[in-house]
């Protein structure tokens, strides 16, 4: 009797987890399909605005004009900086392990002093594991304006200006769909043509195109008043908002996404284990009632004889 009431109470705890994972699940994919509405509609414009600094920048490199300072290479790399993007939150399956695990993956193979500008209450694990931590920053479960990043974008242009950081790196999570999130490293300060092969990779995803349409790369001049080099001077800036921006939308597809798919798999998990308990809850029933009436039957054969 006493087994039989443990796997009740067993029971009962399963099927109220059940209900917080399945209502846990449900909340995620309400935010999941505003974050995807969310990062779908900006991606082409992030994209299509890198390919367009990309192609200035060509521009004035091929003029051997004085490159801008935000696209120029230094020499000598004596420090970096991370943006680390996290989640708040946990129940996120591995979420926070994969894009942590990738920047400290892409790091530890260069003697090089680090700080960690951490997004997300999650990054302050870094922080136990020998990295300094900069500067904190919260994180908005669904952002909904670029002006909520300022505060980052003006810290790491005046610590880059100021030369406190010889490369800037992105670390976030790019949205695939619902099922798949890939982790990623980004240079983003300074701005390169090329892949960068010292720390991390430039992810440059080209905005899709029809082959007979022509892209950036197809046109060899345009005409930039007052000059291509004070162009620069205000889209630089600008592509750093847009390139975070974009990068804090795919953090929040892929956390919601991930969280959606993580409380699913505990949902189903608590159904396989009711399902479980129940039957070893049947069975000992069974044992129990076969036990009660044998000794019933003893007892009655007994008073008989």
């Amino acid at each position: 009797m006493a087994k039989t009431k443990e796997i009740s109470r067993r029971i009962k705890s399963v099927s109220s987890t059940k209900k917080i994972t399945k209502a846990m699940e449900m909340v995620a994919a309400a935010k999941m399909r505003k974050a995807i509405e969310a990062v779908l509609k900006t991606r082409a414009y992030a994209n299509l605005s890198w390919e367009t600094i990309l192609h200035l920048a060509q521009s004035v490199a091929s003029r051997s004009e004085t490159p801008h300072p935000l696209l120029s290479k230094r020499q000598e790399i004596s420090k970096v900086a991370v943006i680390l993007i996290t989640s708040n939150r946990g129940m996120c399956g591995g979420y926070n392990t994969a894009i942590i695990s990738k920047a400290r993956e892409s790091l530890k193979k260069y003697n090089i002093p680090t700080d960690f500008i951490l997004v997300g209450k999650k990054g302050a694990v870094v922080s136990g594991q020998g990295y300094n931590v900069a500067a904190e920053f919260n994180k908005s479960d669904i952002i909904t304006d670029a002006r909520e990043i300022y505060p980052l974008v003006k810290l790491v242009l005046n610590d880059y200006q100021s030369g406190k950081y010889d490369k800037v790196l992105l670390a976030y999570t790019d949205f695939v769909n619902p099922a798949k999130q890939v982790p990623r490293l980004k240079q983003i300060l300074p701005v390169e043509l090329e892949t960068d092969q010292y720390l991390g990779v430039v992810e440059k995803q080209a905005v899709a195109q029809p082959k007979e349409k022509a892209s950036l790369a197809d046109f060899s001049e345009y005409t930039f008043e007052p000059s291509p080099l004070e162009v620069l001077d205000l889209l630089v800036p600008r592509l750093l908002e847009v390139q975070l921006y974009q990068a804090f939308l795919e953090a929040n597809a892929s956390e919601h996404s991930a969280r959606m798919t993580a409380m699913h798999q505990a949902t189903e998990a608590a159904n396989d284990m009711v399902s479980e308990l129940t039957l070893f809850y049947n069975k000992a029933r069974q044992a129990s009632i076969t036990a009660e009436i044998a000794e019933i039957s003893a007892g009655a054969n007994a008073l008989a004889e």
